[in-house]
């Protein structure tokens, strides 16, 4: 017979359970997404251009969206081909690009922007507007926590 292995289930992993939850926000979402031919990628860039105030340099939206460099390079270039975003060197260094949406690219965002937040009223209604706030603080203390390399592996 073999020794039971002691950890905590399967069903209280904490990855899973964001797994879980993340699957949950996103099936709300998709459907809207798809209508405008837009890939949760896709969406994940131009939202963060539409929050920037100015042109912004792909390492940034590599860093704020969590796109792999090759992954968003075809986003981006997919992005470009639709006429969502412009592509423009750095005035002081030729070697690096800044992105930002397009007249085209804003005129979307904010079309799908009401679909969005009636989403998120959707999910505040579910789970109540404290709950929401509270889950939102308890997420971004989660994102700041650093790993320590000699743990790392399967969840």
């Amino acid at each position: 017979m073999t020794e039971p292995i002691h950890m905590r289930s399967y069903a209280q992993s904490l990855p899973m359970a964001l797994l879980r939850a993340r699957e949950a926000s996103m099936r709300l979402f998709r459907p809207m997404l798809a209508q405008h031919d837009l890939t949760e990628q896709q969406w994940r860039v131009l939202r963060a251009l539409a929050a920037a105030d100015r042109p912004v340099e792909i390492g940034e939206i590599a860093s704020g969206t969590l796109l792999l460099g090759p992954s968003l390079a075809r986003i981006l270039a997919r992005l470009k081909q639709q006429r969502l975003v412009d592509r423009r060197p750095v005035a002081h260094d030729q070697r690096r690009v800044e992105v930002s949406l397009t007249e085209k690219g804003r005129h979307l965002v904010a079309t799908i922007a009401p679909k969005s937040e009636a989403l998120y009223g959707r999910i505040e209604r579910h789970l109540g507007r404290a709950r929401l706030g509270q889950l939102m603080d308890l997420l971004d203390q989660m994102a700041k926590l650093e790993g320590d390399p000699r743990h790392e592996g399967p969840t």
